[in-house]
């Protein structure tokens, strides 16, 4: 029987690394982010909501939208952070159903200062750029309150795999004596 487990974490936590590394062990991986990103592009629901709030001047020359603009914005400013996640996480919740389908969630998690020394090398974000993302994210300490498993993905990229792979074969051999 197949189980439903939540992959969640902080940005740039390491979900994705071990979304892919549970997807190569046959995994069906449903990745919320990815569907955000389709329905933000061109003529599709998130874009036209992002440009009906924020004017044109949020798209880059070739139509698409300015992610790095919109971030600016609303990570800059609380208010529209707030109409951001007002407007966005009811579709994705209502496109996907993820906080309805998960028994179980697994949190990906890393300390404070791998997590802003990876967003700044990975985004090219400034310091305080980079800050502002994590800070606008559920604190850490709630995030672990509301999860029934961890990966410390803080270590090497060998520890985090190794939590990994015994949380995969608690998962698939659950229940077989």
């Amino acid at each position: 029987m197949a189980r439903i487990i939540g992959l969640t974490g902080g940005i740039a936590s390491g979900k994705s690394t071990m979304a892919k590394f549970f997807r190569e062990k046959g995994a069906a991986v449903l990745n919320v982010d990815a569907i955000a990103h389709h329905l933000s592009k061109p003529k599709r629901v998130l874009y036209k909501i992002y440009v009906q709030h924020f004017g044109e001047e949020i798209l880059q020359p070739d139509g698409t939208l300015d992610r790095r603009a919109i971030g600016c914005k609303v990570f800059a400013d609380e208010t529209e952070r707030q109409w951001l996640n007002d407007h966005t996480h009811p579709i994705l919740a209502h496109v996907t159903g993820w906080d309805k389908m998960t028994e179980e969630n697994c949190l990906v998690f890393v300390d404070e200062a791998t997590q802003l020394a990876r967003l700044m090398r990975r985004n090219g974000y400034t310091e305080e750029e980079a800050q502002g993302r994590i800070a606008a994210q559920m604190p850490l300490s709630e995030k672990k309150k509301r999860a029934d498993t961890f990966i410390d993905n803080s270590g090497s990229l060998e520890e985090s795999f190794q939590q990994a792979e015994k949380l995969w074969k608690e998962w698939t051999h659950a229940g077989i004596s």
